[in-house]
């Protein structure tokens, strides 16, 4: 057993030299609420989602390492307010139409609204104009669901080793893009064995030819919301 802890809404996690916030609290079986974050790669403290409360700082426990005696607030109503904002900003910056999304039912910005019991996106809707590119004999690329959570541009680059995607722009214009000359992912060398393949938490990145193959209502986040998995389930729905 550690010999190390730290206190979380008032409960003991114990916690392993180099390990972050989320990760210690993820293997103590509490849950943080995260999208860009995934435990097979380099935290990157994108989305903001995980963000907890530390003394009087605001900080992401995806990046945050744990420390000995750290007195850390995730449960509270600024900070879940905070976080129902940020997914509702999300929602309303692409196109989600979640009625007639494959990814229902399995999709982690879908189930984190619900857990937040977010019932309105609140703000008004961008609705950008967003490519959608079935160049690829095997997969849909659909930036309408995009949420620049970066998961596929990591795992393409540090564990696939071939650099297919990447974030371009800046701010608001900030935006996914293919790299290959023709900016299509026919033209790369992508395919369904490429970790990039399996980590988005939307719809953004999905196989031709399965669509429906589970019906909605018996999908992963239809039986139990996404707060009750337990670290090993969640690990392996990404």
């Amino acid at each position: 057993m550690s010999e190390h802890s730290f206190t979380l809404d008032g409960k003991i996690i114990p916690f392993t030299p180099g390990q972050t916030i989320i990760q210690a609290a993820m293997d103590a079986g509490h849950y943080l609420p995260y999208l860009c974050y995934h435990p097979d790669m380099k935290a990157h403290g994108s989305c903001k989602v995980c963000t907890v409360k530390v003394g009087e700082r605001f900080i992401a426990s995806c990046t945050t390492l744990a420390q000995e005696s750290l007195v850390v607030e995730s449960d509270s109503a600024v900070l879940h307010e905070e976080r129902l904002s940020l997914i509702q900003m999300l929602f309303v910056e692409g196109n989600h139409f979640c009625p007639s999304c494959e990814k229902s039912g399995n999709c982690q910005l879908q189930a984190t609204a619900y857990d937040m019991k977010m019932m309105t996106p609140h703000y008004p809707q961008f609705f950008p104009n967003r490519p959608v590119d079935a160049s690829h004999p095997d997969f849909l690329l659909d930036t309408n669901r995009c949420i620049l959570c970066s998961l596929c541009v990591r795992a393409s680059r540090d564990v696939d080793g071939k650099n297919i995607f990447g974030l371009s722009g800046r701010g608001i214009h900030t935006r996914l893009i293919v790299n290959s000359a023709s900016g299509k992912l026919g033209d790369t060398e992508f395919s369904a064995d490429d970790k990039a393949a399996k980590v988005c938490p939307v719809g953004a990145i999905l196989p031709k030819r399965k669509g429906f193959a589970v019906p909605i209502g018996e999908r992963t986040y239809d039986e139990k919301p996404i707060s009750v998995f337990t670290a090993i389930e969640r690990k392996e729905k990404t």
